[in-house]
């Protein structure tokens, strides 16, 4: 059944990504820092130094005295590495400030106060101590060369595991077609898998996401914004447009989860975008109110059709979009802070249990009617497990910690999100 109707023309997809891995060798040698081991000098084993002894030696005896066997020792028994926390020991190890600093993801700009941050330096270390965030969000101004992206995000995840004990989750958006940081930038040499309206068929979605998922995974990205699981029912449309697989929900929902396997089959997890559907928008929540008209009937016939296969395709992200719904919600707020929709839609009866994080909180229809801080503690509220990139996360961050110590979120809530974020950084 199709909710509006779109032309769209097959392409070939390559899965090869050997280009990258022939440019992250760059002819200066100070674009890579040399691994830990590299110029290491030192030896397990050594033969001694050469022998200077000229004279002649003594004739053995023509019957050899026996020598008693020497008995082979034991083998020594290798130190036993102490067990990984688990998640409920790391849990409860956090102060309330680490635990709700789990819960932001933000680009390296806003973490390091340096415009463009495109090395790990001693900033990157400090900001982290001060700011210990659960991930960083990267953006074409951040990466230059393959080998400069791979030496940032290699050193920034030994900054945050010694810091923090826990790894980053460092994100991108890499959808393919228009939406590609990475491919779309010649210096990475990497195939752009097109646009995913010109996708035909669940092995080209695949093809398409484990192609994408080799070169992230290969640069140290482990979390991808990726499929665009928009239904494009809204001829209208101009922010997802040819982003979409297709204006059938049943074919969205199949080629988004064959899209999503790919990524996670290359190591790196995956995003349903945008709950509940910002195929049916005219406006853009990127500057401002995004609205759709549709009844709850409506959205469960065509929008939230690939969203409800989130929790059985074991998608480990779904992104919820600012858009408002009128004729669900009787009033404009974004579907973001709204917690009919988050918590009794998402989670209650589509059944969704992964990580649910908002859309950029930079975003004008949300930075046009709240403040850092309120938009926050609304999105905790509603059930968000992670913010992403608020106008101002430290205000966002005090925000919900004061809000958690006067009563106004519970503790345990906080736990639940912080929970599921370690659990599926246990998997990176």
């Amino acid at each position: 059944t199709s909710c509006g109707k779109k032309e769209s023309t097959s392409r070939r997809i390559s899965s090869d990504y050997s280009a990258l891995r022939s440019s992250s060798k760059p002819a200066d040698p100070e674009d890579v820092s040399p691994s830990a081991d590299a110029g290491n000098t030192g030896t397990s084993g050594s033969a001694g130094p050469a022998g200077t002894d000229t004279a002649t030696p003594t004739p053995a005896p023509a019957t050899p005295t026996p020598v008693p066997a020497t008995p082979t020792p034991a083998p020594t028994a290798a130190p036993t590495q102490a067990a990984p926390a688990s998640v409920e020991e790391t849990l409860a190890a956090m102060t309330l400030e680490e635990k709700v600093y789990q819960m932001f993801i933000v680009t390296p700009e806003q973490l390091t106060g340096c415009d463009p941050t495109t090395t790990a330096d001693n900033i990157m270390k400090v900001s982290i101590e001060r700011t210990p965030v659960g991930g960083l969000c990267f953006f074409k101004k951040n990466l230059v060369t393959p080998g400069g992206v791979i030496e940032m995000l290699k050193t920034t995840q030994e900054y945050s595991k010694s810091i923090t004990g826990l790894p980053m989750f460092f994100c991108i958006d890499e959808e393919g077609g228009t939406i590609a940081r990475i491919a779309n930038q010649k210096a990475f040499g990497v195939t752009n898998v097109g646009n995913m309206a010109d996708i035909k068929s669940e092995s080209e979605a695949s093809i398409a996401g484990n192609t994408v998922g080799a070169y992230l995974a290969f640069l140290g990205f482990n979390v991808d914004f990726a499929p665009d699981a928009d239904v494009l029912s809204n001829p209208l449309n101009l922010v997802i447009g040819p982003r979409s697989f297709s204006s059938d929900p049943n074919l969205v929902a199949r080629y988004a989860s064959a899209f999503s396997k790919g990524l996670q089959a290359q190591g790196v997890l995956s995003t349903f975008k945008h709950f509940p559907g910002h195929g049916d928008t005219v406006e853009d929540s990127h500057f401002g109110t995004a609205k759709s008209a549709k009844t709850y009937e409506e959205l469960l016939a065509c929008d939230l059709v690939p969203f409800a296969e989130a929790e059985t395709g074991g998608v480990d992200f779904v992104m919820v979009a600012h858009i408002s719904l009128p004729n669900v919600l009787e009033d404009d707020t974004p579907c973001s802070l709204s917690y009919h929709m988050i918590t009794e839609v998402l989670r209650g009866e589509l059944g969704y249990n992964g990580l649910i994080i908002t859309d950029s909180l930079k975003m004008g229809a949300i930075t046009n009617h709240y403040q850092p801080q309120t938009a926050a503690v609304m999105a905790v509220q509603a059930g968000a497990d992670i913010l992403l990139m608020p106008d101002n996360f430290v205000v966002a961050h005090s925000g919900i910690v004061n809000a958690v110590k006067n009563g106004t979120i519970s503790e345990e809530r906080i736990n639940e999100s912080v929970r599921r974020i370690l659990e599926a950084k246990q998997r990176i």
